[in-house]
């Protein structure tokens, strides 16, 4: 990758824990990689980091040990066996789990001194909407929100959704219906919950793709692996590899929407 290419930034929320965030993260990190891009996983969940679990790699540093100083961010990253380099965070420390937006920022600006080329940077956040998750978020180019079609998370994902754009205008934000009977009903839970963010918050999201329900994406979690590489014949595997497609025919964001960005420097290179 040329050094005045921008990296593309996805962060990955979800209103609620449970609905399959950081699976969706991981098995799309390995898809991007698999297809020749370079990417980068920062696991931002702060107290309750499983990342480094799903692709099965050990982590001797994390985000603890480069908060506390003991640590650069590059001394943390480690290159896990699908070739994705990964930014570990923190585990079972209480204290980690509420980061302050100032510190949120501290750590979006150490992503600066990285001199890897990147490709794709994804952002697999903390369930919810904590600061530092808002701050997160906002430091990236493209949101994806994940739901699955129960009324809890139809409404914390919603209620999400309604925070990125009203309290911090946040656009280029994307639904994943994740462990959806099918395509089609992917589709719909995306255009009802498209509707009402129509009708109360005058503003629409956008679609590119459901992940169907696949018992193999856990028995591969099970084993430590990703589906792609547990079972690569999967439904699952091949939802991710849709997704990955889809992302890779959006357009690049070149230009920074203002506030503090991951790898802000190489959106200004790309813009002058």
């Amino acid at each position: 990758m040329d050094k005045a290419k921008s990296t593309q930034v996805i962060g990955i929320a979800s209103g609620k824990g449970g609905v399959g965030k950081t699976t969706v993260s991981v098995n799309l990190a390995v898809a991007l990689q698999a297809m020749g891009h370079r990417v980068m996983l920062f696991d931002a969940d702060m107290s309750l980091a499983n990342a480094q679990i799903a692709l099965g790699c050990r982590c001797p540093y994390n985000l603890s040990h480069f908060i506390s100083g003991e640590k650069t961010l590059q001394e943390i990253i480690v290159t896990t066996r699908q070739g994705i380099k990964l930014v570990p965070g923190a585990s079972g420390i209480q204290e980690m789990a509420a980061l302050g937006d100032i510190q949120a920022a501290n750590i979006v600006r150490a992503f600066s001194a990285l001199t890897d080329d990147i490709d794709y940077l994804i952002v697999d956040m903390a369930a919810g909407i904590s600061p530092e998750v808002l701050s997160f978020m906002s430091a990236c180019s493209r949101r994806f929100v994940v739901v699955r079609d129960d009324p809890s998370s139809i409404a914390d994902a919603y209620a999400t959704i309604k925070v990125l754009i009203q309290d911090h205008g946040l656009d280029e934000i994307y639904l994943i219906p994740n462990g959806v009977g099918s395509a089609q009903e992917g589709y719909q839970l995306f255009e009802r919950i498209n509707q009402v963010c129509a009708r109360f918050l005058n503003r629409t999201i956008r679609y590119l793709g459901s992940i169907e329900n696949d018992e193999l994406i856990l028995a591969a979690l099970k084993k430590y692996q990703p589906v792609a590489e547990f079972a690569p014949g999967s439904s699952g595997a091949r939802d991710f590899r849709r997704l990955a497609e889809a992302i890779r025919q959006l357009e690049p964001i070149d230009e920074a929407s203002g506030g503090l960005q991951f790898f802000v420097e190489r959106l200004v290179k790309t813009s002058t």
